[in-house]
């Protein structure tokens, strides 16, 4: 397993726990490590995709909610909400993942981590969003 992707996996647990707790990702990414500050300095990109989803998480869920047809944020999944999320913020913030990558890695965590149907899911949205990329205002 790549570097990159076991900081997918540690930002999305990150995520994960930051919603379940109701607290902000930069808290539980700050509370995270404090006793394993060796584990997030071995993860730049976990860190980076914390931030980056919390700061531009308004206009992320906006675009899931938008282009997620037939489904509401709501009635998500949580692992699937923050899948999403963290692959939308690389796929349009993060220039130096190239888009394909962005969208497979969600994928993989999708199918490692949730429903049979998510990963069908997570590959449609995102792909969407990909597809639509250039004409996206990713300004709230």
């Amino acid at each position: 397993m790549s570097a990159r992707t076991k900081a997918r996996r540690l930002a999305l647990d990150i995520l994960f726990a930051a919603e379940l707790r109701e607290e902000r990702p930069t808290e539980v990414l700050a509370q995270r490590g404090r006793p394993n500050q060796d584990e997030l300095s071995e993860f730049p990109h976990a860190v980076r995709l914390v931030e980056g989803v919390q700061e531009h998480g308004e206009r992320i869920d906006e675009l899931i909610a938008t282009y997620a047809t037939g489904w509401t944020l709501d009635r998500m999944p949580v692992v699937d909400r923050n899948i999403l999320r963290m692959g939308a913020y690389e796929l349009l913030w993060v220039e130096d993942v190239p888009d394909g990558v962005a969208v497979s890695e969600a994928v993989a965590l999708a199918t490692d981590l949730s429903t049979d149907e998510s990963p069908r899911f997570v590959n449609g949205l995102l792909s969407r969003l990909q597809r639509l990329k250039p004409s996206l205002s990713l300004e709230s």
